[in-house]
């Protein structure tokens, strides 16, 4: 009868310390962090999972199709988006809406881009806190020509393609810089008898919250 008794101790004991260990482990992951928005990432990783708005400064220079300027300026702006996370694959979607200071003039013609902005998806991998990604749609902006007292303006749409890293510096907040190619397509401008278009690379850096 003491055999027994024992035994069943041991099992009484064994089943308490698994349950006390367990409440330890959900407490520890509850603790101090964001509730993630998916199910499909590992207890304690960082997550990029869910929306985050944040804003951005850089700098672009390009070329305008059909005449010879060539503006070049500091841009500024906002971004906002939703990411989806499987384990270290990230997907996502981007819009950012941005003011630019890029012009130039060549004889008698100045060409400026006064905003611009893009809706792009994104694909990343994560190591941790860090992602790198490749990212591309669409984009859209005004591009302006003044010439001779003369002025005129068009809104087209086009095309970018490009890529950036993050980094998260807390479970809500990250830094990011990034690389862009833009190709805002040509329209027929009065002033100059010719299509033009402006087509730029655009380095930026910007700050991230996520929700």
């Amino acid at each position: 009868m003491t055999r027994i008794s024992f035994g069943a101790a041991v099992a009484l004991a064994a089943t308490i310390g698994m349950a006390t260990a367990a409440q330890a482990a959900d407490l520890s992951y509850g603790y101090g962090s964001r509730e993630p928005y998916t199910v499909a990432q590992p207890l304690n990783a960082y997550s990029w999972a869910g929306p985050y708005l944040g804003g951005n400064i850089g700098y672009n220079w390009g070329d305008i199709t059909g005449n010879p300027t060539h503006p070049s300026g500091f841009t500024g702006g906002v971004q906002g988006g939703f990411n989806y996370q499987s384990g270290a694959l990230v997907i996502g979607l981007e819009a950012d809406l941005q003011l630019n200071g890029a012009d130039d003039t060549f004889a008698t013609w100045k060409f400026s881009n006064p905003w611009f902005g893009t809706v792009r998806g994104r694909v990343g991998y994560s190591m941790g806190n860090l992602m790198v990604y490749g990212t591309g749609g669409l984009a859209f902006g005004e591009l302006h020509a003044t010439s001779l007292g003369m002025s005129e303006s068009h809104t087209s749409a086009g095309w970018t393609i490009g890529a950036g890293a993050e980094f998260g510096l807390s479970q809500n907040w990250s830094a990011k810089v990034e690389y862009l190619y833009v190709d805002l397509s040509n329209s027929r401008f009065t002033i100059t008898g010719v299509p033009n278009g402006y087509e730029f690379g655009l380095v930026r850096f910007g700050v991230n919250y996520h929700f």
